[in-house]
């Protein structure tokens, strides 16, 4: 087992200037004038609306990837009641846009990034991929490319800046799994908010994880092959030949071995073979190849 350092730690980074809170008293400076030079959002949320804690990571990530081209402005409506009433806020979280210091656009409610970026983009033109996105990106690729260390002082360095943000929270529990310490990337996922826990990266490397855990103890590939080419009905020895194969990282052929249980017993074993089948199509995502025709391959099985 190899151990993965992180090297020193990196002082923080400044919060940054594109975002920052505002009062009843600082609304006319932060908001108003401040939107004559350049458009500004908005945020009216409060510490217990469970929506605001989802939308407001991402408006403050594609306003950061605005970089500087719209403001984000943040304003607790239990602090400031005033501003939310002489606004007619119904509701939170609602997001305003103001230009030349009035509102011209909005929303309420937690829509998806997609929509959020839209409504951006509709105020302050394209809004690129922000430092954290990309940042993500490149330990993902280091991951890929089998650098798991450097790849893990990527990931490190994103968390440093957006504690508990779930790709890199993923992407740093998965290089430490590739470097063979399970209890570490254990660990690390012990980290992630309960809000983030549904996070397809989340997800997926706990499904990895559970995989890592079933395999470890696989057996002996061509012994167990011998035992399924002696009896083909033999569907724990299948199985085994399955996590076996999941555990050299041969997924295609683990998939493969799987669905032939299903398909000749689909009941076995309480569906352990269809289970285990989803388990390995959630570890690779949702668009991986084995994944896709996988699905493909067992739907037909079970709707036939």
């Amino acid at each position: 087992m190899s151990t993965i350092n992180l090297g020193p730690s990196a002082p923080p980074k400044p919060k940054t200037s594109y975002i920052k809170d505002a009062t009843t008293k600082t609304f006319q400076a932060d908001v108003i004038e401040a939107s004559r030079k350049q458009p500004v959002v908005v945020d009216f949320w409060a510490p217990w609306c469970g929506p605001c804690k989802t939308l407001g990571p991402i408006i403050e990530k594609l306003v950061n990837a605005a970089q500087g081209a719209v403001q984000l402005v943040k304003i607790n409506v239990d602090e400031n009641p005033e501003i939310a009433q002489a606004l007619r806020i119904q509701s939170i979280p609602t997001v305003y846009a103001f230009k030349n210091g009035q509102p011209v656009d909005g929303f309420a409610g937690a829509l998806p990034e997609s929509q959020v970026k839209s409504f951006l983009e509709r105020l302050a033109g394209p809004v690129g991929p922000s430092p954290v996105d990309e940042m993500i990106a490149e330990g993902e690729a280091l991951t890929e490319e089998g650098d798991v260390a450097m790849a893990a002082q990527a990931f490190a360095a994103v968390l440093q800046e957006q504690p508990g943000e779930p790709r890199a929270l993923a992407g740093l529990a998965r290089s430490y799994l590739r470097a063979g310490d399970i209890e570490r990337a254990k660990q690390t996922l012990s980290l992630v908010p309960p809000e983030a826990e549904k996070h397809q990266a989340i997800a997926s490397i706990r499904a990895e994880l559970d995989l890592a855990d079933k395999a470890g103890d696989g057996g002996d590939i061509s012994a167990l092959k011998a035992q399924v080419a002696a009896d083909p009905k033999n569907y724990q020895a299948r199985f085994d030949l399955a996590m076996a194969l999941v555990g050299g990282n041969q997924h295609e052929e683990a998939v493969s071995e799987l669905l032939e249980i299903v398909r000749r017993d689909r009941k076995w074993n309480d569906e352990a073979a269809r289970k285990q089948l989803l388990t390995i199509f959630e570890a690779l995502g949702p668009t991986h190849e084995v994944s896709v025709s996988g699905r493909r391959r067992l739907s037909s099985i079970l709707f036939s």
